[in-house]
């Protein structure tokens, strides 16, 4: 009995030493991070809101079902007319061949890559006061509504989801059912009806969850180009935080939000897996169009397609080396037309202010907060993805809570970084953090299939000709790892650089951002600013550009994929 109690308690031992210590190893930096900088937030919101002060309170009720109502209004209209745009391109880009195919669908994914404040910039310089179509020296003065425009930038910034999601589902119908169809004398659009539409209901599903969900998480857009006036779940936190201060109610708001979130993301979850299980294998065919209805069909949505997504991102860069107005307070002649003094100006005080910071300062900003992001993802996603990589029962349970952050809205995480922390926000730091938060699941799943894909057989096999566990690592492990290391590292990059909710609560005046730059300059008047505004989107989409297109030159040859 002695023999066998002893025995047991040996293999218990050989178990947690050999087994369970190293896999909590592994998830020890992640987990602490995530309890102290997601979790802590996260119960002060969850403990403020709960308070009977806070949900007793008519005046923060009312509020809060006033912003919730528009939040879901203005999210089901930029869903439906997203859908309106998105589903005839996916129709296009699925069914037919045409010259410049490629191209054009790679010009409809490239704002949805693009950082929130560049979109809004890129809007304002085609229709803001500023902008190309509302200069009383041009006579266009085409000048639609706020609400209006915030509605086609979601359009703008989330049609390539219809077009991946729904024309995939398209390319992976049949085409001998729909020939069965009219061959039983069906009509187009009994077949579009009784065939094609029930087989695309879960891809259709799919989109509208993800179009709905960043629309009604919404905010860069929403404040750049409408301000405080249009009210969302999202805005409303940020008024509430920093304008007039009502934490208790700002609280109370990203609770819902977040309960709302993560409602949509189970839906999508389960539509999603839906979808990817009941499609069959891809069918070629495309085909030129031949009848006259299908050439007029791809010539106009071509057109349509191209000067939608082409005139906003041109106009930014045009705008900022063109002068189309007087600068506030300029006298004597104007010289009009092209300049390069918006750029110049990102380096100078012109009003000898004190609390001036060189918009400059605030780039270096940016790429050091970016380069701290990358670090810390990369120190706090490498042990979680190894871990990932060969699943326990441990790393089953923890992958969801990894993963939880991307459930929270960027001005959540900032709302709950001044609940916990308060004066301490003083420090800089706490903006990367914030930035790491909502790279780290970015990054783990970007790695891990990578981590996944390294054959043991060849780990055993250098240890075996006596390499140390350093030197499998160096010619085993790493070329397979460093184009998903490059592939994670430009994700961080890139969201970090173009991160504007968070920041926007947690950055202090003299460490400014692109970002934060851009909102400061667009929201003083005068030419001169909304040039410099413009100076500095441009600049930020040209970063961001350079890294989207260094993901993609290495997404085709890396093994992890998001």
């Amino acid at each position: 009995m002695n023999s066998r109690n002893a025995n047991f308690f040996t293999s218990i031992r050989v178990y947690l030493f050999t087994c369970l210590l190293p896999r909590l190893s592994l998830w020890l930096a992640p987990i602490l991070f995530l309890l102290v900088f997601f979790f802590l937030p996260l119960s002060k919101i969850l403990v403020l809101t709960f308070s009977p002060a806070t949900l007793t309170n008519p005046n923060n009720l009312l509020i809060t079902l006033n912003s919730l109502l528009f939040t879901f209004y203005q999210a089901t209209l930029s869903t439906l007319l997203t859908f309106l745009l998105g589903l005839p391109a996916a129709i296009l880009f699925s069914r037919f061949d045409f010259r410049g195919k490629s191209l054009l669908r790679a010009l409809t994914a490239i704002p949805f890559m693009l950082p929130t404040v560049v979109v809004a910039s890129s809007f304002t310089a085609l229709f803001g006061n500023h902008g190309w179509l509302n200069v009383e020296r041009l006579t266009f003065n085409i000048s639609p509504s706020p609400f209006l425009l915030i509605l086609v930038a979601h359009v703008f910034y989330n049609t390539t989801i219809v077009i991946r999601i729904v024309g995939n589902a398209l390319s992976r119908l049949d085409p001998k059912l729909e020939q069965a169809a009219r061959s039983l004398g069906a009509d187009a659009f009994r077949v579009w009806k009784n065939v094609t539409l029930p087989l695309l209901r879960p891809s259709l599903l799919a989109a509208a969850l993800l179009v709905f969900m960043f629309d009604f998480t919404s905010f860069g857009v929403i404040l750049l180009l409408g301000g405080s006036n249009f009210s969302t779940l999202e805005v409303e936190i940020y008024i509430r935080a920093l304008k007039l201060p009502n934490l208790p109610l700002a609280a109370m708001l990203s609770v819902i939000q977040l309960l709302f979130t993560l409602i949509f993301s189970i839906l999508y979850t389960r539509t999603i897996n839906q979808f990817t299980t009941q499609t069959a294998p891809r069918f070629s065919a495309t085909r030129p169009p031949k009848t006259i209805k299908e050439k007029i069909f791809v010539f106009a949505l071509g057109i349509l397609l191209s000067a939608f997504f082409l005139l906003p991102l041109l106009s930014l860069p045009i705008r900022s080396l063109t002068r189309l107005e007087a600068d506030r307070g300029q006298r004597g002649e104007v010289q009009y037309g092209f300049t390069v003094d918006y750029y110049k100006e990102l380096f100078i005080n012109r009003r000898g202010s004190l609390f001036y910071v060189p918009p400059i300062e605030a780039a270096r900003n940016s790429l050091g907060y970016a380069g701290l992001t990358v670090i810390l993802s990369l120190v706090l996603g490498y042990p979680a993805a190894y871990a990932l990589a060969k699943p326990t029962r441990l790393e089953k349970f923890l992958d969801p809570l990894i993963m939880l952050p991307l459930g929270a809205s960027a001005v959540m995480l900032g709302l709950g970084f001044i609940l916990s922390f308060g004066r301490m926000l003083a420090s800089p730091w706490f903006v990367p953090i914030a930035h790491t938060l909502i790279a780290l699941p970015f990054v783990i799943r970007t790695l891990q299939p990578a981590l996944a894909s390294i054959p043991e057989r060849l780990r055993q096999a250098a240890s075996t000709l006596g390499a140390s566990p350093f030197r499998v690592w160096q010619t085993v492990d790493f070329p397979i790892l460093s184009r998903a290391t490059l592939s994670a590292s430009t994700f961080a990059f890139t969201v970090s650089l173009g991160e504007f909710g968070a920041t926007l609560l947690l950055t202090r005046p003299e460490y400014p951002t692109i970002p934060i730059a851009i909102q400061r300059f667009l929201s003083q008047p005068g030419g001169l600013n909304f040039g410099q505004a413009m100076a500095m989107a441009t600049l930020l989409m040209a970063l961001t550009t350079l890294s989207i297109l260094l993901i993609e030159r290495t997404r085709l040859s890396d093994s992890g994929e998001f």
